[in-house]
C-alpha cells in the first residue's frame, strides 16, 4: 500500500546526517557535561558547541539559550518563570486566544493562583487584533504572550509590530515582557530574535528534523526566570536536570541545517503546498481554507470540508495510508471543534470535518498526486452516508445555520488573498 506522510507539524523525521551527529553521544562520548573529568568536558564541549548553532539559527547569543526538552516545557519555563520573577510589580497577563495548549494551561494555573488573563481574539483568517492588544494593556501588565505561526492553520503572526505596540504603548510601564512560541517558525521559516525585539522565545527540534526531546527556550539578557524544576544548576540555573546530550548535538545540527538550506527547501515545499491548496477544492465542493494565505507557513494546508465526520475522515485515510491530522499534535485525539477553529468564528459542524496537512523537505510529488487521487473519493464516501448531505441535496438548504455566507470567499481557494 502506498503511503503519504502529512503530519510534520506534530513530528519530522530525522536528517540523517543530524542522526550521524547524535550517535557517538550514545556509545563514545557519554561523559555527564558537568563532570569535570575528561570525558565530561568532551560532553561539556559538545553542548556548548551546539548551543552556540542553536543560539545562530535565531540571531541570539548562547548565552540566551536555555535548554529544554520540548516547546511545552520551554513554554512552561517563559510563562510561569516570567510570572513569578514579576509579579511583585504585576498580575496581570496578555495572551493570544490561539495559543499552544501548553501557554493555555499555563495561563490558567496562574490565574488560580491570583493573576489575571486577557485572551486576546483573533480575527477570520487567524490574526491577532491589534486595537484589542493596545486596549488590553495596562499599568500592572507583566507579559504578554503571542505565537508566531499557528501549527494548525498556518497564520504567521507580525511579532515584530506587535512587538512595537507593546514596547511603545503609554498604557504601560517598561517592564513588560514579550514572549513568543515560535516552534511552528523557527527552522521554517526565517526568525530574529534581534529584529523582531521579543524578550523570550520558544523553539523545539522535532519540528526541524531534529530529535525528539530537544528544545530550547531564548531568554533576552536581562530577564530574569524563576526555575520552575528543584534541582541542580544545570542551564545556569534555570533548567535543571542531566542533559539530553545526543539530542542537544542533534539539535544544534538540525540548527544549523536549517539556517543553511531553508529558503531552498521552502520552494519546494510551497509549490507542493500551492498544489493541494489549488487542486482540492477542484475536487470537492464544499470546502473551505483556513488560515491566510499570504502570511502562511509553507507546508500548512488546512481544509473545513462540510457534510463530513472528522473521525471517519482520518480513519478512511489511514486505511489508505495517508497520514494527516484534526490540529494540534497535543490534542489530536480530541475530535472536537479545536479551540483555534473556534476563535476564529469556524461553524462547530463545519469544524469538525476539518483536516490538516502538513508538508516537509522529504515530501514528494507523488504523496500530493496520491492525496489528489484518494481524498475526493473518500469524502464522497462519506458524504454518501451523510443524512445532513442528502437533505441539503434534496432541498439546497441546511438543517442548521451553515457557513455559506462566511465562507463564500475560501470556496474558491483563492491563494492570490
Amino acid at each position: 500500500m502506498k503511503q503519504a506522510y502529512l503530519d510534520n507539524q506534530s513530528n519530522t523525521k530525522l536528517d540523517e546526517r543530524v542522526f550521524d551527529v547524535m550517535k557517538p553521544f550514545f556509545i563514545k562520548y557519554y561523559g555527564n557535561p558537568q563532570s569535570i573529568y575528561s570525558l565530561g568536558a568532551v560532553s561539556k564541549e559538545a553542548m556548548e558547541t551546539a548551543r552556540q548553532e542553536v543560539a545562530s539559527l535565531i540571531n541570539a547569543d548562547a548565552k540566551e539559550i536555555t535548554f529544554t526538552s520540548c516547546g511545552t516545557e520551554s513554554n512552561n519555563l517563559a510563562i510561569k518563570g516570567i510570572a513569578a520573577a514579576l509579579k511583585t510589580k504585576g498580575k496581570h497577563i496578555i495572551v493570544s486566544s490561539i495559543e499552544h495548549i501548553s501557554v493555555l494551561n499555563s495561563v490558567k494555573k496562574l490565574e488560580g493562583e491570583g493573576f489575571e488573563i486577557s485572551y486576546l481574539p483573533v480575527d477570520k483568517k487567524g490574526n491577532v487584533i491589534e486595537d484589542e492588544l493596545k486596549k488590553a494593556l495596562r499599568k500592572d501588565t507583566i507579559l504578554v504572550s503571542i505565537q508566531y505561526a499557528n501549527p494548525e492553520v498556518g497564520t504567521i503572526q507580525d511579532i515584530k509590530k506587535l512587538v512595537s505596540i507593546v514596547k511603545k504603548s503609554d498604557n504601560t510601564n517598561n517592564f513588560i515582557v514579550f514572549h513568543t512560541d515560535a516552534v511552528s517558525a523557527c527552522g521554517t521559516i526565517g526568525v530574529d530574535v534581534k529584529d523582531l525585539g521579543v524578550d523570550a522565545l520558544t523553539f523545539a527540534a522535532s519540528v526541524m528534523y531534529g530529535p525528539k526531546g530537544a528544545a530550547a527556550l531564548y531568554i533576552k539578557k536581562g530577564i530574569k526566570v524563576n526555575s520552575q524544576m528543584e534541582g541542580g544548576v544545570q542551564e545556569n540555573s534555570k533548567r535543571s536536570g542531566t542533559e539530553n546530550l545526543p539530542a542537544i548535538a542533534g539539535f544544534g545540527k538540525a540548527c544549523g541545517i536549517a539556517e543553511d538550506e531553508m529558503i531552498k527547501n521552502n520552494k519546494i515545499i510551497q509549490t507542493l503546498r500551492d498544489k493541494l491548496i489549488t487542486e482540492l477544492p477542484k475536487r470537492i465542493e464544499y470546502i473551505y481554507l483556513n488560515g491566510a494565505y499570504k502570511n502562511r507557513l509553507p507546508g500548512n494546508i488546512n481544509f473545513s470540508i462540510e457534510f463530513v465526520e472528522g473521525e471517519a475522515l482520518f480513519l478512511l485515510l489511514d486505511g489508505k495510508g495517508i497520514m494527516a491530522s484534526s490540529g494540534s499534535a497535543c490534542a489530536n485525539k480530541n475530535l472536537k471543534l479545536s479551540h483555534t477553529l473556534s476563535a476564529m468564528g469556524i461553524d462547530t459542524a463545519l469544524g469538525q470535518g476539518s483536516i490538516l496537512f502538513t508538508l516537509s523537505k522529504f515530501s514528494t510529488d507523488e504523496e500530493i498526486d496520491y492525496v489528489l487521487e484518494e481524498f475526493p473519493n473518500i469524502v464522497k464516501r462519506l458524504r454518501s452516508m451523510s443524512p445532513l448531505y442528502s437533505y441539503f441535496m434534496q432541498t439546497g438548504q441546511r438543517k442548521e445555520a451553515g457557513p455559506a455566507a462566511d465562507f463564500d470567499d475560501h470556496n474558491h481557494c483563492d491563494i492570490a488573498e
